[in-house]
């Protein structure tokens, strides 16, 4: 006997990160709770950032990554915006995934009035959340 029921769809991981020039937050999360959990956060520079990512990338499997990019309160660019951007973009060179990026503005503030104790993960994680929230 078949069932009528449509499969479901499928459930997609995926990593977040809240990138700064001194350190680097990351959160997992997934489509199906579409929530998120904060990781911890990279304090390391160049290649030695890249190569601990590429550990979570092994370990977490995800189908895709999201970049926090910051802007201005008035929602201009600065010069962090275009460097979160090049970060998003070194990203799928190396890993080939698709990276989403989302407006990052006020999640580290969000992040230390929800109590984070590692403000840059649990920014990280709002990042994904966000992200999940708009991902129909």
């Amino acid at each position: 006997m078949r069932s009528s029921l449509a499969p479901s769809p499928a459930i997609l991981s995926f990593l977040a990160f809240d990138f700064g020039t001194k350190r680097i937050g990351v959160a997992s999360g997934n489509s199906l709770t579409r929530s998120a959990a904060p990781l911890g956060s990279i304090e390391t520079q160049g290649e030695a950032r890249f190569q601990a990512i590429g550990r979570l990338i092994a370990e977490w499997q995800p189908a895709a990554l999201v970049v926090g990019v910051p802007f201005h309160p008035d929602g201009a660019s600065h010069i962090n915006t275009e460097r979160a951007r090049r970060f998003g973009r070194q990203l799928h060179a190396r890993f080939g995934l698709s990276v989403h990026e989302v407006d990052e503005r006020y999640t580290t503030t969000e992040a230390q009035s929800d109590g984070a104790a590692d403000l840059d993960a649990g920014a990280a994680a709002i990042i994904l959340e966000q992200f999940l929230a708009g991902a129909e």
